[in-house]
């Protein structure tokens, strides 16, 4: 056996050895695992639940964890802790930001309230809870449109960070009293429509899956809005749409554009399909710090925890509940009774 084959069989069981423990240590520690798409391969196969950032928060929500282990980035784990803050959770590196959510702070977002006032903030949740506390309405990539169109067409409307989102909800809300932050996720540098036609055009046959809650494809969402990207044969999908898309479609070929860690859950969940990344530089560097040995860690001392002051908690809770009320999404926590628009 070759040396370097020796190597691998060596990391193998590096691997499954942490993975053990680590699953031994969350049960003595009534502990969840949650995993966002676009961690590492071996942290999505240790988790108990993988999925996206809101997503991941309502099994925060649901869990009758005590403890709760967030493998994502910053803002995700702090979502989770203001809607679960009864609950422990721990973030395995605090290194783990997110380029987007570090465009606006809340500083910055008051001043711009200032200056547009009786202005209604719609904030993606790619956005601390300081940033949510001063929003009217969070959203999704998916559901920014419905948040958009159910708040007054006479109302000015703040959104933030996300430009390329802002700019695609804007085009298809045909509102002209939407102001857009000048923000944007560092991923987005890994796909453009570019690469995405090149992709297309050595794939013919391949299905589009785009995932539209994921930052990095808000820019696709854009583009795509438009023109600059052909939408024929493009499936916009959730994450588990976008899962249970290859097992449905008799497509053998799918090309996907958001963050490439998504690639080995639909690789593991459909083996007999090929999935090809719309741009294999769009990687999150934020969410690869995120190792087992941190994971191990995080369980062994409960470190580091999460945790978001009452007063902000219950302000930004009021605008992630806002936008579950227009979308009629349940998740672990009570609808809001604030006589908004589109309740």
């Amino acid at each position: 056996m070759g040396k370097s084959a020796t190597q691998s069989r060596s990391r193998d069981e590096q691997i499954a050895e942490l993975q053990y423990q680590i699953t031994h240590l969350a049960r003595a520690r009534n502990a969840v695992i949650l995993a966002h798409n676009y961690e590492r391969a071996e942290v999505q196969d240790v988790a108990d639940f993988v999925g996206d950032s809101l997503g991941l928060s309502r099994e925060a929500a649901r869990t009758n964890a005590d403890v709760i282990v967030f493998c994502g980035v910053h803002f995700m784990a702090e979502t989770a802790a203001v809607l679960s803050p009864q609950k422990t959770v721990l973030l395995p590196d605090m290194a783990a930001g997110c380029s987007l959510a570090s465009m606006i702070d809340a500083e910055q977002l008051r001043a711009w309230k200032a200056e547009h006032p009786g202005a209604v903030v719609v904030s993606y949740v790619n956005t601390t809870a300081e940033v949510k506390a001063e929003s009217d309405y969070c959203c999704t990539s998916g559901n920014a449109l419905e948040v958009v169109n159910a708040i007054s067409r006479d109302t000015e409307i703040l959104f933030c960070p996300d430009m390329f989102l802002g700019a695609h909800v804007k085009r298809l809300s045909g509102r002209d009293n939407i102001h857009i932050w000048m923000g944007e996720c560092h991923v987005h540098a890994g796909i453009d429509p570019e690469d995405i036609r090149r992709k297309r055009s050595q794939h013919p046959n391949a299905e589009f899956l785009v995932h539209p809650e994921c930052g990095c494809t808000t820019s696709v969402l854009e583009a795509m809005s438009a023109g600059d990207i052909e939408p024929e044969g493009a499936q916009i999908l959730s994450t588990e749409g976008m899962i249970r898309r290859p097992a449905q479609s008799s497509a053998d070929e799918f090309i996907v554009a958001t963050e490439v860690g998504i690639l080995h859950r639909l690789r593991r969940e459909n083996p007999d399909k090929r999935f090809f990344a719309a741009n294999e530089r769009a990687s999150c560097a934020y969410m690869k710090v995120t190792t087992l040995p941190k994971v191990k860690n995080a369980l062994e001392h409960l470190e580091h925890r999460i945790t978001v002051p009452a007063a902000i908690a219950d302000r930004a809770r009021l605008a992630i509940e806002r936008m579950i009320a227009i979308g009629g999404v349940p998740i672990g926590v009570p609808a809001p009774s604030t006589g908004d628009p589109g309740e």
